[in-house]
């Protein structure tokens, strides 16, 4: 492995985030190219995290947008000032400047409110990490949008025309593949999928996250989820579910899984009645081993 992706991939061990030589080559790649990198992913298995630990590793600010249907350009990138522009208007009531002057100055960076992409543009001191969020959300008028922050790092505002970043971000998009996303979105992006971790690598994200757990406590947890995911289930647990499972029994005291202990959590892991009832009657038909025990 080259040394510069080690030694980022003991950053981002050091942030708590077990990570493995693809997402650190991946992570390495956007940023030495300042190319975005797209994250694609079950929920729930860290896509989001890889944004956040980057951000801890290299001690810069995180900037998120949370995409959602409806998302528009003002919401993303700015707005003006209203109250501040009509202030500014009537302090200048009596002025001799005209007309064009005078919008000239309402409509200057000083009336600008700066949301996410253009805070992420106009970073001055170093280059802050912008998280595109479940990008996948936006519709795609937005997505088309965002190339040219991505391909070009610079926004055009037509008040004021073009603003280029002095420090380009490092940005991460995630995606959930609720709806495909556009080719010319992906041609800009360098791309890493993140698969739900092995029995392994799941084990040590739930010990390093949730210290307190017992070993053989830990096991269980995992085991048992990991048989989860092999069920067919309207709601498949994460690894998100796996740490709010674990850290819920540690909050309950306990130290290995029960049938009683089980029952009264399952909302933890699984959010969704039917499944709730399909792994009840598993464990009722089968015993509570068929989810916990080895092999």
């Amino acid at each position: 492995m080259k040394e510069e992706i080690a030694r980022l991939r003991d950053a981002m061990e050091r942030e708590a985030y077990v990570t493995d030589r693809a997402t650190a080559t991946a992570a390495y790649l956007a940023m030495t190219l300042h190319k975005p990198l797209l994250i694609e992913g079950h929920p729930g298995v860290g896509k989001t995290e890889v944004a956040k630990v980057l951000a801890r590793a290299l001690e810069a600010e995180l900037i998120r947008l949370q995409c959602y249907e409806g998302l528009d350009v003002n919401t993303a990138l700015y707005e003006w000032n209203y109250a501040k522009q009509l202030l500014h208007i009537k302090l200048q009531e009596g002025s001799s400047a005209s007309t064009r002057e005078r919008e000239a100055e309402i409509f200057s960076r000083e009336f600008l409110l700066e949301r996410p992409l253009l805070r992420a543009i106009t970073n001055a001191d170093a280059s802050p990490v912008l998280l595109v969020d479940e990008v996948d959300r936006s519709d795609e008028e937005f997505e088309a949008f965002l190339l040219e922050v991505l391909s070009d790092h610079q926004v055009t505002i037509p008040e004021i025309g073009t603003i280029s970043a002095t420090h380009p971000p490092y940005v991460v998009l995630t995606s959930n593949r609720s709806r495909e996303l556009s080719e010319a979105l992906r041609r800009r992006c360098l791309y890493l999928w993140v698969d739900y971790p092995t029995f392994d690598k799941e084990l040590r994200i739930v010990r390093n996250k949730v210290p307190q757990i017992e070993a053989r406590l830990a096991d269980e947890v995992v085991r048992f989820v990991q048989r989860l995911r092999g069920r067919k289930l309207s709601k498949t647990p994460g690894v998100a579910e796996s740490l709010d499972w674990a850290q819920a029994l540690v909050a309950l005291g306990a130290d290995a899984l029960g049938d009683e202990l089980v029952d009264e959590t399952l909302g933890c892991v699984l959010k969704d009645d039917a499944d709730i009832r399909d792994v009840r009657s598993a464990i009722a038909e089968q015993g509570l081993s068929v989810l916990v025990s080895e092999g």
